[in-house]
């Protein structure tokens, strides 16, 4: 959940890799060893339609199932915890299985427990959570709890190639310019076309954007665009205009 500026970079964490542990329910009596070997076999890309009830476009369409883990079998139902890329349906997988099989299955049970960088054993909290930590906060005026369950929205960046920038070039970003060759101070290794995350050199987020060289090509680059900014975070004025208009 992103709040206020921080919504603008959700779009980036909900296309990371994906981890569930689900339930399945098979419709008949099974051999462990058959449906254990069946199960990894979706291990790998995956071709995999959408189910009826989904938002998007029942497109035929290739996933990836990074790994399949069997936690426990007992009598119909199966435990298993699946790494894999967005936009993987688990409902359809068990539906699958079950297809392969021969008798049918389908999901009864799921629950999210990694989305991008974010894991259940690491950083997610629990709405409830959020909800204490806004009372107390409210309240009693202790925001212990809120700076505990809230973290910068820089964290999000943290899987993308980052771009330091000089102070002086900040504000011109935030008025809509594109980031050029000048005002970059150092960078992380990247390639053309991956997304890329422009920082303040106190780490804040600046921008997002596709890049327009990659890091070899901007090692001897004196001029040009880098980067071709999709989403702005930082706000206008915060850093001091530096550039000059142009007299008439």
């Amino acid at each position: 959940m992103g709040i206020e500026n921080a919504t603008k970079i959700m779009n980036y964490i909900s296309k990371g890799g994906k981890e569930y542990v689900c339930v399945m329910q098979v419709h008949c009596e099974y051999d462990k060893e058959e449906l254990t070997k069946i199960i990894k076999s979706f291990e790998g890309e995956i071709y995999q339609r959408p189910p009826v009830r989904s938002s998007v476009k029942r497109r035929l369409r290739v996933r990836s199932i990074y790994d399949i883990e069997i936690l426990d079998m007992d009598k119909k139902l199966v435990l298993f915890r699946v790494s894999c890329d967005s936009g993987t349906y688990m409902r359809k997988l068990c539906h699958d299985i079950g297809i392969i099989y021969g008798c049918g299955a389908h999901m009864r049970e799921l629950r999210r427990t990694r989305s991008g960088i974010f894991t259940e054993s690491t950083n997610l909290v629990k709405l409830h959570d959020l909800s204490e930590a806004i009372y107390l906060y409210k309240n009693c005026k202790d925001e212990t709890e809120l700076r505990r369950v809230l973290m910068p929205m820089e964290y999000a960046t943290c899987e993308m190639p980052k771009l330091i920038i000089e102070d002086s070039a900040v504000n011109a970003l935030a008025y809509g310019a594109q980031l050029a060759v000048p005002g970059i101070v150092a960078y992380q290794n990247f390639k053309r076309n991956d997304t890329v995350a422009v920082l303040t050199l106190k780490g804040e987020l600046v921008a997002t954007g596709n890049a327009l060289m990659d890091s070899k090509e901007l090692e001897n680059a004196k001029k040009g665009i880098v980067v071709n900014l999709s989403r702005v975070f930082m706000q206008r004025d915060i850093y001091p205009k530096a550039w000059k208009k142009h007299e008439s």
